[in-house]
């Protein structure tokens, strides 16, 4: 019995060794991609206020302040339908008084949809059917990082972890309470 135990202990110290190996590089992966995030987030709002400068500078009317709510459907830019789409990669805007879920993607479009029809929180696993998705475990985890970013952005709440539901700013206009 103790070659037996002797054995297992082995094995575990060189699963443990392999298992730190691993977690340094994702560690230095995490980083490295939370800093491209944030350099992606910022050159979204770069094009976007470029695409609002360039709109004033059409109309001739380059001294319009920037406005603090989005421009009505029929002001809509001109350039609107010409912005360049990063492949694989979807903007997601921070929601604000007076922000549609229209200017969403159409996935988290659908999300916010099946989050606000539900009775109560819901989780991934939940709404992956009910956007038309196979319930796999790829599916699932991609739709749990879109919650994320709409948590993140404002347009739902984490009631606990890994249940979501609708934004208590967003539908009462009053600050999210704890």
């Amino acid at each position: 019995m103790g070659s037996l135990l002797d054995a297992i202990e082995a094995e575990e110290a060189v699963v443990r060794e392999r298992v730190e190996e691993l977690e340094s590089p994702v560690a230095e992966l995490t980083v490295r991609l939370e800093a491209e995030r944030e350099r992606l987030s910022r050159l979204v709002i770069t094009r976007e206020t470029a695409g609002e400068l360039l709109t004033r500078m059409a109309v001739g009317d380059p001294g319009e302040t920037v406005r603090d709510t989005p421009p009505a459907a029929e002001e809509v830019s001109p350039f609107a339908g010409a912005e360049r789409r990063v492949v694989g990669v979807l903007a997601v805007p921070k929601w604000r008084p007076g922000l549609e879920p229209g200017v969403l993607p159409r996935v988290y479009q659908d999300i916010l949809e099946v989050v606000g029809d539900a009775p109560g929180p819901v989780r991934a696993k939940q709404i992956v059917p009910r956007i038309g998705l196979a319930a796999e475990t790829a599916k699932i985890e991609g739709t749990r990082a879109k919650l994320k970013r709409l948590v993140e952005r404002g347009w739902l709440d984490e009631e606990s972890p890994g249940l979501f539901a609708p934004s208590r700013t967003r539908t009462t206009g009053s600050p999210n309470l704890p």
